[in-house]
């Protein structure tokens, strides 16, 4: 594989959300060198969680709709609801 072939439509997405996360939790550590009260530190560290979570949540469902089908070829209907199915189970994860 080259790189054009490992850059996905989502990924500028992916790298958007990243660096929005990235700012945040500069700002969480300026926030514990300032002082500031902990639940508002837990909740901006909360918030930098779930931004980072939905980046690695994008980039999974991306690579199983397209690189996998890439190496298996168009998926039948039945296999499209496994690799659903199993797109939802792994947000448990």
């Amino acid at each position: 594989m080259n790189d054009t072939e490992l850059n996905h439509a989502s990924h500028p997405q992916i790298v958007k959300r990243l660096k929005r996360a990235e700012g945040h939790l500069r700002g969480v550590v300026d926030m514990i060198e300032s002082g500031r009260p902990c639940l508002e530190i837990a909740q901006q560290l909360h918030a930098v969680e779930k931004a980072i979570a939905q980046a690695k949540r994008t980039l999974i469902h991306d690579h199983l709709d397209h690189c996998l089908e890439g190496v298996s070829g168009p998926l039948d209907r039945q296999q499209r609801r496994s690799v659903d199915e199993f797109k939802e189970i792994a947000k448990y994860l």
